[in-house]
């Protein structure tokens, strides 16, 4: 796919439903997950968001959702966890959560044995497991390596997925786009164009999902092929287009998107 190389142009006016990947699009990326932080400004726009939007914005991310709360804590909106394993349908709603099977804790013991030590983050996400190689990319091929050898000790339904700075060894059920089309099947979602801004390859699908609603789909800092029909540079101006598209300040001055 061709993407527009500079978003900058307004949503139309119309009746949309947001939904964000977090790392890598509203937040930059760390050398390890728990180094991150949201400031206030970032926490009072997703507020502001949700509230000109009746609700309907979710996160869809691979973070749990235990980690999202605790990072824009004390918000508590409509998430989708470990990418759509977990997911919380109303704010402040009960969590659907996520077991690590035992197959997957043993393997992440070993992976962590061998890695854990040399710069590399072995994170545990219940049935999702993530090796951020961020701070040791010489590593990134090795990490590889090890959770592909691990499919063949799995029981079938698991996938590897390689990212920008590390590897995950998750669920074939764990889909950003399977949460999307939940998400719109539900108030306050259904009827609305769907808009979802992602960075990585896991949001890939999201960005299939977005597209055959008729949807929005942007990817933030695109590396390579992508479903996404357009492209934002970095996080900075992410965050600059939704607060020129949903938040109070930005409503002054709109303009049509161009296709």
């Amino acid at each position: 796919m061709n993407l527009q190389a500079d978003l900058t142009p307004r949503l139309p006016d119309g009746r949309w439903a947001l939904f964000l990947d977090i790392d890598g699009t509203l937040l930059e990326h760390a050398a390890h997950p728990d180094s991150v932080s949201v400031s206030e400004e970032l926490r009072l726009l997703v507020e502001t968001i949700e509230h000109r939007l009746d609700g309907a914005l979710a996160f869809i991310t691979g973070r749990s959702i235990a980690a999202v709360d605790h990072l824009f804590d004390p918000l508590k909106p409509r998430i989708a966890g470990l990418y759509g394993l977990e997911h919380r349908l109303t704010p402040d709603g009960q969590i659907e959560a996520a077991d690590e099977p035992a197959d997957m804790a043993a393997l992440a013991d070993e992976i962590e044995l061998e890695l854990a030590s040399k710069a590399v983050y072995v994170e545990r996400k219940g049935p999702v497991l993530a090796i951020h190689t961020r701070a040791a990319p010489h590593l990134l091929v090795r990490a590889t390596e090890l959770v592909e050898a691990a499919l063949a000790r799995l029981p079938k339904g698991y996938r590897v997925i390689a990212g920008n700075a590390g590897v995950e060894l998750m669920p074939l059920e764990a889909a950003k786009g399977a949460a999307i089309r939940r998400f719109m099947q539900l108030d306050p979602f259904t009827g609305r164009r769907p808009v979802f801004l992602g960075d990585d390859t896991s949001d890939e699908s999201g960005f299939e999902t977005v597209n055959a609603a008729g949807g929005i789909s942007i990817r933030v800092k695109p590396q390579g092929e992508t479903a996404a029909r357009f492209a934002i540079a970095d996080v900075a101006s992410a965050i600059a287009w939704l607060e020129a598209n949903f938040s109070d300040a930005g409503q002054a001055d709109r303009g049509d998107l161009v296709a």
